[in-house]
């Protein structure tokens, strides 16, 4: 089963531009039925049978929305458990079924008593997104903070619109209730979507792809080849491709769904730019840190004692790791973030707002880099194996070992990432906005028209650069497809 990505030539070339041209052709009634049609299209390309996870996901939501409406307050409560119940059911199990066995299994070896066996069983893509999409639908209508959907064809839509149905953002229904009924699709959404488009897949293919080379090559390594330089190298490297992979993932998204008229949610702010840990999940994936906070951390309560609140992070972000993956490394990743959290909590955050900026920010990205071992690693020896070797501080660094990664084109794309992580682009447009009402007529149509050229060339350039890498086949999966 091979999903149709929106890096796919196929997507590009056919079934991106036939949507659209049918979405704007076809009269404004219709246009809901063709892009669920369109929506499910795509999941079946990839997931075929295993289509029928998202069919029941839509059928178990809207089917409490509407039962909830229609029931007694009393019977409210039970049947959102209900609806959350065979939510996590689902996801359950098709995403930690060979988890719990292999721990089962582990601890019966131990035990001296019989294993289990289980058949490999597949994971639907989008599944965890999907789920959390319509757990906060459930909760939402029980919280009498949005209303149901009554329309079965319309929530369909809401669930499996295919721009965020594969790796998010995590729309909530009231982010576009409205917008399902009545959009502007129109020209000028059609443009900004297509900027934003580009802006995405030039993120992934021309940088993602671009530091996922040397980031896969460093960590495939034994554990005795690993010099430190390298070692930090490699996950400066990660801690690149995964913002450019998510990120980008996201713009290409937010893009897709603006030329069909709908506003999604914005999923990241510049998170490398934080002063702490606290700020980055303020800036980072914000969309299911959000939803975190809002179905997960509220409800289990922040009254009462300080210590109850430090429980309630550590549940929160191991819950958060295990999300990601069934794999304990990603739980280890959740707990070292909750940890931080905790910790900055309890005291760090006043010292970090008193250190000069260059300092917390130092702090801030020394955490991230070391995060995203456990997230990278395969397991959590590996990630402690690798740990070692960053902090392995010999007295004379090996640096010969980073020669053969830095060719040109990488120091260039490195050099291009780093910049791209820093708020420079929202800086750049306010400067020029001021200048515009600041200069004569004459010369502002001056400096808007080279502006405008400087735009279409970036544009132009990026697309042309991402096309020619995608025919040159150099491709790799989203990361966060695996989610």
């Amino acid at each position: 089963m091979n999903p149709l990505l929106f890096t796919d030539p196929v997507f590009l070339f056919l079934f991106l531009p036939m949507v659209l041209a049918g979405y704007y052709l076809i009269p404004r009634p219709a246009r809901n039925p063709f892009l669920l049609g369109a929506s499910l299209l795509l999941y079946t390309w990839g997931e075929e049978i295993f289509s029928l996870v998202l069919l029941s996901s839509i059928a178990i939501n809207y089917g409490g929305g509407v039962a909830m409406k229609r029931s007694r307050a009393s019977a409210r409560k039970t049947l959102l458990v209900i609806g959350i119940v065979l939510n996590l059911l689902l996801l359950g199990t098709f995403k930690y079924t060979g988890f719990v066995v292999q721990n089962y299994n582990t601890l019966a070896t131990h035990l001296g008593v019989r294993t289990a066996t289980v058949s490999l069983i597949h994971l639907p893509i989008g599944v965890s997104f999907y789920t959390f999409m319509g757990i906060s639908y459930l909760v939402d209508a029980y919280r009498d903070a949005s209303e149901t959907e009554p329309r079965p064809a319309r929530f369909a839509l809401y669930l499996s619109l295919f721009p965020h149905l594969i790796a998010g953002p995590i729309v909530r229904y009231s982010d576009i209730a409205a917008q399902l009924g009545d959009r502007p699709a129109n020209l000028h959404n059609l443009a900004v979507g297509m900027r934003r488009f580009i802006v995405g897949l030039g993120k992934k293919v021309l940088i993602s792809n671009t530091v996922a080379v040397p980031s896969d090559a460093i960590m495939k390594l034994p554990q005795a080849a690993l010099t430190t330089p390298l070692a930090w190298f490699g996950i400066a490297c990660y801690t690149l491709q995964i913002y450019y992979d998510f990120s980008g993932y996201s713009d290409m998204a937010i893009g897709l769904a603006k030329m069909f008229g709908f506003k999604f949610p914005e999923n990241f702010n510049y998170p490398y730019v934080s002063r702490s840990i606290t700020e980055f999940w303020k800036r980072w994936h914000m969309t299911l840190s959000s939803w975190l906070r809002d179905y997960l951390f509220f409800p289990l309560g922040v009254r009462g004692p300080r210590f109850r609140l430090y429980i309630n992070i550590m549940i929160v972000f191991a819950l958060c790791g295990l999300w990601h993956g069934a794999r304990w490394h990603f739980v280890a990743w959740g707990l070292f973030q909750g940890l931080l959290l905790m910790t900055e909590r309890a005291a760090l955050l006043k010292l970090l707002d008193r250190l000069p900026r260059f300092a917390s920010h130092a702090y801030a990205v020394f955490a991230i880099l070391t995060g995203w071992v456990f997230f990278r690693a395969e397991d959590v020896p590996t990630a402690l194996g690798y740990l070692r070797a960053m902090f392995r501080f010999p007295s004379a660094p090996a640096l010969s070992g980073l020669t053969p990664y830095f060719t040109p084109r990488l120091v260039l794309v490195v050099f291009a990432g780093v910049l791209g992580c820093m708020p420079f682009a929202p800086a750049l447009n306010r400067w020029l906005a001021d200048l515009l009402e600041r200069v004569h007529a004459g010369a502002a149509a001056i400096v808007q028209t080279f502006a405008t050229t400087v735009r279409i060339a970036f544009y132009s350039a990026t697309l042309s650069g991402s096309l020619i890498m995608i025919a040159a086949g150099t491709y790799s999966a989203f990361i966060y497809f695996r989610f």
